[in-house]
């Protein structure tokens, strides 16, 4: 899996930080989206994705890869 954000699309939520802190951060100073591993684990796609599907700015593209 291969993960991209889009930051001029993030609205700051922090759903995602949320459901997926290992993957996911937060600006200090905007709460605009920080990405720390833009190729997780298997063992966290299944919280990665559930991520980007509540993302309300659907600031979070996913492909699948392998």
């Amino acid at each position: 899996m291969k993960v991209t954000v889009d930051e001029v699309k993030c609205c700051g939520a922090g759903q995602c930080v949320l459901i997926a802190p290992e993957v996911f951060d937060q600006r200090e100073d905007d709460g605009i989206v920080l990405l720390l591993d833009a190729e997780p684990a298997e063992g966290l796609h299944a919280a990665v994705r559930e991520a980007a599907a509540v993302c309300p700015a659907a600031a979070i593209e996913l492909s699948e890869t392998g």
